[in-house]
């Protein structure tokens, strides 16, 4: 038995309360190396005397390229527990494994005080908790400038004729704004959507508007305030939640702070609101944005980077997020580089945004593994951008072998305790990545499988406007193109995929969240996905392999690249089914 591979951390995704009373208990082995791991616990004072009062057997919940993951289910009527981990090969030899690692397979081993994890006392408060209603939302992201232009009165000088052909250049204005939005949210519920993820919408110079100039207004090529009030209204009459985002790492260079630091320099009182190594800061500082004398997004000279440390740049950016929840009731907030803030803050942030409205989604920019973000006070989830490269790795861009897609992939899916990953929010791409299309080279049927899987994933999956309308475009700022709004059509086989899709994922929404999942590899080059929960089952298979894959059975209820013949359902390289049982 491979000592050096056996791995647990208590009060992490290793050993965490889950809801109810339950905890999920897990340990990680080498791969193929243990036949059975069995869990001992019990209440830490009744061990004093009468030793562990129960033990039940682990599961193998996944398997990665190397190593091997377990759990179980643990429910304590106590609030406190003391656990051991019992390890066994096929020969019946084993380790016991605890507080201090591997030892001896014996009774007095087993019986031994203080090898034990302990968990002192298990406080419901400091539970990751997440919002109910975010696992079974369906996002869709909007660039406003560029979704739809309901008020030409609004249209910035200059702009651009709306013509999704166009590649957009860097400072390009096409007249998108928030009327168009709600001029077309019955679109959205029709097409499945129940929550919007709207990219800044708040005073900027920009066309991305992330060079905020004032938090508190509405950008004036966007509306105003009572329009914006109007969106929320008519969204949430029709089921649809709103997202902000929340750019607080940085603040535009035409903001009455920063222009006030140019100004007065060391004698602003804002100066102390940003990271300046060196007065004054003028033009001249600005040629070379590496050598710039203030720290700033990336080397972006318009963008300074805001001290959230300060206090009063905190009390500052905490109003904000308050001010939104409170006056228009939005249901989440987007945080920008979140990476790039201070934890404090963003534990502070938590603790006010939760205190208007307990429900509200807490959702951070991560492009990787986010462990330290995720612990039950800073954020709920981050934007998944692990799971979604490993997608595209293997649909789009054909990059990577089978086995390696799924070791990635259930690697991944024990990077969180389980209710984070119910809420992560799962995209393929956004305003930051080349679309989907592109990155297939147009091969609408990859992008069709890449969406499939990704909607079949724990967590809550998020489209990309103008994916359903088979949008293309490279980086940004290609990928930011205008809606095709003249693509929409009852006979639209993209459109009509997705309807289809999201419906499907609504479907089967609970047996994903909560069951149990397997991801195999069933001949060369051909995977099957499958979800069970409570006697419900759904099962894809994607044919990734260059031959037929004969499935014996016709009733599917999402296809694609697919013929039936003979009551066989005949699945053709490159394509997929989706197959629901419900009870």
């Amino acid at each position: 038995m491979e000592l050096t591979a056996i791995y647990h951390r208590p009060e992490s995704e290793y050993a965490y309360l889950y809801k109810e009373g339950q905890l999920h208990i897990r340990i990680r082995t080498k791969k193929d190396d243990v036949h059975q791991v069995i869990l001992h616990y019990g209440d830490p004072f009744i061990f004093i005397e009468d030793k562990y009062e129960a033990k039940k057997e682990m599961t193998k919940v996944t398997s990665d390229a190397l190593f091997d993951y377990w759990q179980v289910t643990v429910s304590v009527d106590f609030a406190r527990i003391q656990y051991l981990f019992e390890l066994l090969d096929k020969e019946g030899q084993g380790v016991f494994y605890g507080d201090k690692g591997c030892v001896e397979h014996t009774k007095e081993n087993l019986d031994a005080e203080g090898n034990g994890f302990k968990l002192p006392y298990i406080h419901e408060i400091d539970g990751c908790q997440v919002p109910s209603w975010v696992s079974n939302t369906v996002w869709y992201q909007i660039f406003p400038e560029r979704f739809a232009n309901g008020n030409p009165k609004l249209t910035p000088s200059g702009a651009r004729e709306w013509d999704a052909a166009i590649a957009p250049n860097r400072d390009d204005f096409f007249g998108g704004d928030l009327q168009g939005i709600i001029d077309h949210l019955d679109y959205l519920k029709d097409l499945g959507i129940t929550g919007l993820y709207l990219c800044p919408i708040f005073e900027a110079t920009t066309n991305h508007k992330y060079d905020t100039t004032d938090y508190f207004e509405i950008d004036r090529h966007f509306g105003d305030k009572e329009v914006f009030a109007n969106l929320v209204e008519e969204a949430h009459k029709r089921g649809i939640k709103i997202m902000l985002d929340a750019v607080f790492n940085h603040i535009g260079y035409q903001s009455a702070q920063w222009q006030d630091v140019l100004k007065n320099g060391e004698k602003s009182p804002y100066k102390d609101w940003f990271h300046i190594q060196e007065f004054p800061v003028t033009e001249d500082k600005l040629q070379n944005p590496r050598q710039l004398p203030y720290h700033t997004f990336a080397f972006a000279s318009y963008m300074p980077k805001l001290n959230t440390a300060n206090p009063e740049v905190k009390d500052y950016l905490l109003k904000v997020a308050t001010y939104w929840i409170e006056n228009f009731d939005i249901d989440a907030w987007r945080l920008d580089v979140a990476n790039e803030i201070d934890h404090q803050f963003w534990r502070d942030f938590r603790k006010a945004v939760l205190a208007k409205n307990p429900e509200l989604y807490i959702l951070g920019e991560i492009w990787h593994t986010s462990q330290p973000w995720l612990q039950g006070d800073e954020f709920h989830a981050v934007m998944n951008y692990p799971l979604s490269e490993s997608i595209k790795d293997y649909f789009l861009r054909q990059h990577k072998n089978t086995e390696q897609f799924i070791s990635e992939i259930n690697s991944q899916s024990m990077y969180y305790k389980q209710q984070i990953l119910e809420v992560m929010f799962n995209l393929l791409d956004s305003h930051d990545t080349e679309r989907i299309l592109t990155t297939a080279n147009g091969n609408i049927q990859h992008v069709k499988a890449a969406l499939a899987f990704l909607c079949l994933q724990r967590g809550t999956p998020c489209i990309y406007y103008g994916t359903e309308l088979a949008l293309i475009g490279g980086p940004d700022p290609d990928c930011r193109r205008v809606m095709p709004w003249d693509r929409v059509s009852e006979g639209n086989d993209m459109l009509n995929f997705m309807k289809q899709l999201i419906q499907v994922r609504k479907e089967v929404a609970s047996i994903i969240q909560h069951g149990a999942y397997s991801l195999e590899e069933v001949k060369p080059d051909v995977i099957v996905l499958e979800w069970s929960y409570e006697g419900e089952a759904v099962q894809a298979i994607f044919n990734q392999s260059k031959e037929n894959f004969v499935l014996d059975r016709d009733s599917v209820d999402l296809a694609s690249h697919c013929q039936t013949k003979d009551g066989q359902q005949i699945i053709l390289p490159d394509g997929f089914v989706v197959s629901v049982d419900l009870m």
